[in-house]
């Protein structure tokens, strides 16, 4: 299933249903005979902006009849991928180029609404003439049109007459950036980039209690995107782990809600016992009804998922746990999830920038450990991160937001010159230090200069930019190494 064009709205509650609310095109064909000649139905879809209640009009009394003839004994599932979601869903039917949509793409369509109840009407007469011939049959196809025709005034419909992939998803941004016309918009961005992540450097220390090492990564986290794959290896990932974070406090709550400000897509998972045996991460397919049923962990590209692990406490976790534990570290490491069809697994690439917050080191793998060091210690936690929120100008913010989601799609490269004093650099740094320095290590710094380059609006990397990544990483390092002699374990 694809996704309806989102919201326009920063406002915390509406931009996380609308940005989030993801749900995957159907991968099996549809039994259901459809409504209209040629359509194909692609399933159901949240994010639809509604406003007010859904009209009713004289269909109540049809309405109840539906529910009764489906057999409703609970309220329709309308299979949000995150839990607790609430909003207006939508089947939309696709009448050309069906094919063209990929699980997770975020689609902006054009197309017309229908909420006439005869869409809802089971069609009793062919099921009875089904059943004549294979009662199994009818089983199916009942709990097919169940699943496939909701009641149109609980799920409309769209008829869709335009469907295009959106590149992003920041209504501050023109829709398409490599048009002739986006270019006067990010040249003018890109001269006033220096004072714009100065500020937000500013604006992120502030949220992370005075660190600026880890709100210097923080950033970095933010623009990091998948920009291409090496056999099955993805480049560009940047998983952080934030460790040292303060247990028993609202502060990884109130940092997320700073990045929910920030960003169009994000979702905080807590990551209790509780939450990891029983949450559904994986999507799998309910072949009864013909549908494949979200999971936690279908979300479209460049969501920042922040995933809580302050929360954990002991616990056992049982066996959807310990497949859940291994979805999040595949999804880490690989940048895919594996859909369950039962018989077999099918892996979905996807692109998700994973923030982990944790006391310790993370149990989940991670590009990067910066462990946090705060320079003061708010006696109110909720009323110093509101006031940082409230102290930013809306402009500023908006600033902010096309900072982040442009400089993901700069382009970015290396020269000769710079490959050469690189590589000459890291011989003499293994010399200096055969034992620590590894092929890792120097992968790393080259994803750190890679994005501290793009963070200043360089697409190339200079010599200036790589002795700066080395001092960041050493920084990084060297903290690392005091904390674990401080607590006598590995962090």
């Amino acid at each position: 299933m694809a996704r309806v064009s989102p919201s326009t709205s920063y406002t915390p509650s509406r931009h996380k249903r609308s940005y989030e609310d993801d749900e995957d095109m159907d991968l099996q064909p549809n039994k259901q005979k459809d409504q209209h000649p040629g359509a194909r139905q692609a399933g159901s879809v949240s994010g639809l902006q509604w406003c007010g209640e859904p009209k009713r009009l004289e269909t109540e009394a049809s309405t109840g009849q539906q529910l009764n003839s489906l057999n409703l004994s609970s309220p329709f599932d309308l299979n949000f991928p995150l839990p607790g979601e609430k909003g207006p869903a939508c089947l939309v039917k696709v009448y050309e180029d069906w094919d063209c949509f990929k699980v997770n793409d975020v689609l902006e369509l054009y197309g017309v609404l229908s909420v006439d109840p005869v869409l809802s009407i089971l069609n009793n007469d062919e099921r009875d003439a089904s059943a004549l011939l294979d009662p199994m049959e009818c089983t199916d196809t009942a709990e097919e049109q169940r699943v496939h025709s909701p009641p149109a005034s609980l799920v409309p419909r769209i008829h869709v007459i335009l469907a295009q992939k959106l590149q992003h998803i920041n209504p501050l941004l023109p829709a398409c950036l490599n048009k002739e016309e986006s270019r006067t918009f990010v040249s003018s961005f890109m001269s006033e980039l220096s004072p714009v992540r100065a500020e937000l450097l500013g604006f992120l220390t502030h949220a992370l209690l005075g660190d600026s090492l880890a709100a210097e990564y923080l950033i970095l986290h933010l623009i990091s995107t998948v920009y291409t794959r090496r056999d099955v290896l993805p480049l560009g990932k940047f998983t952080v782990n934030l460790s040292g974070c303060p247990r028993n406090s609202t502060f990884t709550e109130h940092l997320y809600r700073i990045i929910q400000h920030l960003v169009p897509a994000s979702f905080r998972l807590q990551m209790t016992i509780e939450n990891m045996n029983h949450l559904k991460f994986i999507p799998h397919k309910d072949y009864a009804a013909n549908r494949l049923v979200s999971g936690l962990l279908q979300l479209p590209d460049n969501t920042s998922l922040v995933i809580d692990e302050t929360l954990l406490e002991q616990g056992q976790l049982d066996t959807p746990g310990v497949h859940n534990v291994t979805a999040l570290s595949n999804l880490i490491t690989w940048q895919k999830v594996d859909y369950d069809f039962s018989y077999h697994q099918m892996e979905f690439p996807c692109n998700i920038n994973v923030l982990i917050t944790s006391e310790g080191r993370s149990l989940l793998p991670a590009d990067c450990q910066v462990h946090l060091q705060p320079q003061l210690i708010p006696p109110n936690m909720e009323e110093h991160m509101s006031s940082l929120l409230t102290a930013v100008l809306p402009s500023v913010l908006n600033k902010f937001r096309v900072y982040l989601t442009l400089l993901r799609f700069l382009d970015y490269s290396i020269s000769d010159e710079v490959t050469k004093a690189v590589e000459d650099d890291f011989v003499e740094m293994r010399k200096n230090d055969p034992q620590s320095i590894t092929a890792d290590d120097l992968h790393q710094l080259l994803v750190v200069a890679r994005f501290l380059s793009l963070s200043a609006g360089q697409t190339t990397l200079s010599r200036e930019r790589w002795l700066r990544a080395k001092q960041l990483e050493s920084s990084r390092r060297n903290r690392l190494q005091q904390q674990k002699c401080v607590n006598g374990n590995e962090l």
